[in-house]
């Protein structure tokens, strides 16, 4: 019997599944972003539904509440000026109590007054005029100053500028000081300088702006500062009597420098004016008065004619002395 071959059938290949129909295929979840900003804009329109109407017309508040008004101070404004009412007294109490070998100064005077009669332009114009004259001289001068002007409501830029160094000659000016009164004249009238700029500056920014002027140096600056605006912490360090005044209170050995002021009066801030004020009544009442003559007859001397010639050039020393002291003080007005 033959063999007979028994043959495997091929395997037949796996067709894919057939795809559902469309019509049971499940959609498509919507990306994650899209649902959120789909609920989102559900919640806005609820609540824009809920929010009530506005009026179209709404009617005012009869009474409306008033905002508070804000103040600014501006930085570098001068403080409050030694002319208004009580603050020479708070100026005394702080001084009293931040220096008690000033105090006994202060309770030996009585207290200063600071006063501003005249209008920044007057007052530097007089500053001028009085520079380096004895007080009678300087009076005379200003005197006929204001007579050329028509009095002191005639102090003005544009008529300054209009006296010639002629005219100002005539009534004792000398061309020097009348090149200084132009110049002052002509910053303001260019608009460098004006009365409400010079009040509202603050004092560094003032005493640059003004020593720009001919004639008028870091003392002027500090008498002006001082007399004429009333600025309550203004030290004039380089003073020769507020500086002996000083020597004095502190009973130093030497006049200290002009660079040694600041920190000696360092407890004065921020009334260091007054206590400069204290300083000139101190070194007044200091000054040696002349002393009385001697008769002829007392003197015990080989030659009394000479010896009194000598003390009258003594005694004029001494009256000169008191003059220069006393000079500034009476010069400047404002002063108690």
């Amino acid at each position: 019997m033959g063999e007979q071959s028994l043959s495997q059938p091929k395997p037949q290949p796996l067709s894919p599944p057939p795809s559902p129909p469309a019509s049971a295929a499940s959609p498509a979840p919507a990306p994650a972003s899209a649902s959120a900003s789909a609920a989102s804009t559900s919640r806005t329109t609820r609540a824009a539904a809920s929010r009530p109407k506005k009026e179209a017309n709404p009617s005012p508040d009869p009474n409306p509440a008033k905002k508070p008004r804000l103040t600014f101070s501006i930085p570098g404004r001068p403080g409050r000026p030694l002319s208004a009412v009580g603050e020479v007294g708070v100026a005394i109490r702080h001084l009293r109590a931040a220096d008690p070998a000033l105090a006994a100064v202060i309770d030996a005077h009585e207290p200063p007054v600071f006063q501003c009669p005249h209008r920044p332009f007057h007052s530097l114009v007089r500053s001028i005029l009085y520079q380096q004259l004895a007080f009678k001289a300087a009076a005379s001068v200003y005197s006929r100053f204001l007579s050329l002007l028509g009095g002191e409501a005639g102090v003005a830029p544009d008529a300054v500028l209009a006296l010639t160094p002629h005219q100002l000659r005539q009534i004792g000016v000398s061309p020097r000081k009348a090149s200084y009164l132009h110049d002052l004249a002509r910053k303001y009238a260019d608009g460098i300088l004006s009365d409400s700029a010079i009040v509202n500056m603050d004092d560094r920014s003032l005493a640059a702006m003004l020593t720009m002027v001919k004639g008028i140096g870091a003392w002027s600056v500090h008498m002006f500062m001082i007399f004429s605006l009333a600025r309550p912490d203004v030290l004039p360090s380089a003073d020769l009597g507020v500086r002996k005044g000083v020597q004095m209170l502190y009973a130093l050995e030497d006049v200290p420098r002009p660079s040694q002021m600041d920190k000696l009066c360092e407890r004065w801030r921020p009334y260091r004016s007054v206590g400069a004020w204290y300083m000139w009544r101190l070194i007044e009442s200091k000054v040696p008065q002349p002393a009385p003559a001697i008769p002829v007859g007392s003197l015990a001397l080989p030659s009394p004619d000479g010896q009194i010639m000598l003390q009258q050039q003594q005694q004029q020393q001494q009256q000169q002395t008191v003059i220069q002291m006393i000079d500034p003080l009476q010069m400047l007005p404002g002063m108690g």
